[in-house]
């Protein structure tokens, strides 16, 4: 059961609500189910979005949204003083920072929300959902825009169930080698796999194509669906929408398909699972037989340096992984796939990410529906 905190404050017509939050993508996904939420229980609410400028653009689809605000850090903690500059003229009905620092308390506002030190062992979600004692969680979900996601039909047209595939990780020792992802789609896809024929979608940035190229190879040409650097945070959030499971390393694009209500597995050796897997209904996990904290001794052990630390996570092991998935995604959802109307939603779910290997487990809610309405953003 949560620790709960303060319930949601009752604030006028059209309040005006300021949102804080990550500059990693993974983060800023996870922080979107509360958005969602606030936006829900303040119908007309006018907001304001401020994260980094690697995430500023996943917000740019949120209903209600007046001013984007893509804050750059800069020396001597001087880009607060930028924000502060920005936002002070506004009198806020409601601050939410969830980067803890002490702009909300040097701001005019109604009622404020800070997120402090979390619970080390415990998912960034439960973390999130005490700011105002949501329980159950609210789930991540993104907002494409119809322009995002008429760009999104043009690169998957429809034709035949997708396998998406994240090789990249935003460091070395969490990606799983490219060519084990080969090995993975070929078993999958093959006659006899749970995705016979399935065409194979291949998402990075455009600078993580050299982590990618054994895996582009590796794939038919008659079904290779070569995405690497496709679009923008919002396209690629609707291309995940149009596909029928993914399978990734522990990154930003994992966190964006789970939010999309993509079937999504995860892949974790150096990093928490119990903190940072996949949340939704229909995902799960696989991971080294090591524990992160394992991984982290390793000797020479240096996130800028130190090659894979994936070699201990097995294919069968992943393979396993998303047969079972497959098999959750076949018996919860009237259809197994989304390749020709974007992703599908489903109902509420008490149960969360299946593990394999050692992991914690984690209680995971059904992701939301995305909207794709359209926003007026300003960018400074």
């Amino acid at each position: 059961m949560l620790r709960l905190c303060r319930p949601l404050p009752v604030l006028g017509t059209r309040p005006q609500i300021l949102f804080v939050t990550a500059t990693r993508i993974g983060d800023a996904v996870l922080s979107t189910g509360l958005l969602a939420h606030l936006i829900h229980r303040y119908p007309g609410a006018r907001i304001t979005v401020t994260a980094g400028p690697i995430a500023a653009p996943l917000f740019q689809g949120v209903p209600g949204l007046e001013r984007l605000i893509a804050l750059s850090k800069r020396r001597h903690a001087r880009h607060w003083l930028d924000l502060w500059r920005q936002v002070a003229p506004i009198h806020w009905d409601l601050v939410v920072d969830l980067k803890g620092s002490a702009l909300a308390w040097l701001l005019r506002a109604r009622h404020r929300r800070i997120m402090g030190k979390g619970d080390d062992g415990e998912h960034k979600i439960l973390q999130l959902s005490r700011l105002f004692a949501l329980d159950p969680p609210p789930a991540p979900t993104l907002w494409p825009t119809v322009g995002h996601q008429v760009t999104a039909e043009k690169l998957i047209p429809a034709g035949g169930p997708v396998l998406a595939i994240g090789p990249a990780a935003n460091w070395r020792g969490k990606q799983w080698r490219a060519e084990r992802f080969a090995e993975l789609a070929e078993r999958l896809t093959a006659e006899a796999g749970p995705l016979a024929g399935a065409r194979v979608a291949v998402l990075a940035a455009g600078h993580e194509r050299p982590q990618a190229e054994p895996l582009l190879a590796a794939i038919p040409a008659d079904r290779r669906l070569d995405l690497i650097g496709a679009g923008d945070l919002l396209t690629v959030a609707a291309l995940l929408g149009r596909t029928d499971l993914f399978i990734g390393n522990d990154s930003g694009l994992m966190h964006m398909a789970a939010a999309m209500g993509v079937p999504t597995l995860g892949l974790f050796g150096p990093s928490p699972s119990g903190i940072y897997a996949p949340w939704g209904p229909l995902t799960a996990v696989a991971r080294t037989p090591e524990s992160f904290e394992e991984l982290w001794a390793t000797p020479g052990m240096y996130p800028e340096t130190t090659d894979t630390l994936m070699d201990g996570l097995a294919v069968d092991t992943v393979e396993g992984a998303a047969v079972e998935l497959w098999r959750r995604v076949a018996a919860e959802t009237p259809t197994t796939g989304s390749s020709t109307t974007g992703s599908s939603t489903t109902g509420p779910s008490t149960t969360g990410p299946s593990t394999t290997g050692r992991a914690d487990p984690v209680l995971a809610p059904a992701a939301s529906a995305a909207s794709d309405r359209p926003a007026d953003t300003a960018i400074p």
